[in-house]
């Protein structure tokens, strides 16, 4: 489980957190207002990522934790796709896109380096 003793001090979850809210607020823009299947699915991807880090710490054991670790990073793959069409369909603008696209990435990124942390332990 690594040296935390909750998933709240785990960086890839309190970043997640923080994606999840700019997710929302962009989400609520009038350009996504009338695509009510795409703004659940972007959301619900969103909110999967740190969902998923906090259920799979809660299990108490590296294995799980890494199993959900790595459905974490499939939604945030998801989200990543789904931020692309959001930019194709002129949802968002390019400063969105690019700042929505560094932050899933980053997120992403940390939670490939912590499996990979958790791994060896097996």
């Amino acid at each position: 489980m690594g040296k935390f003793s909750s998933f709240e001090e785990i960086k890839s979850w309190q970043k997640s957190r923080i994606f999840n809210k700019k997710i929302y607020q962009i989400t609520e823009h009038p350009n996504f207002k009338k695509d009510f299947d795409f703004i659940r699915q972007i959301r619900r991807a969103s909110i999967s990522i740190s969902s998923n880090i906090a259920e799979g710490f809660e299990r108490n054991t590296d294995k799980e934790f890494i199993y959900f670790l790595y459905v974490a990073k499939a939604s945030a793959g998801e989200v990543r796709s789904q931020i692309y069409l959001a930019f194709d369909l002129q949802y968002i603008t390019n400063q969105e896109f690019h700042e929505l696209l560094e932050s899933v990435t980053e997120i992403s990124k940390l939670l490939s380096g912590f499996i990979k942390y958790l791994s060896p332990k097996l």
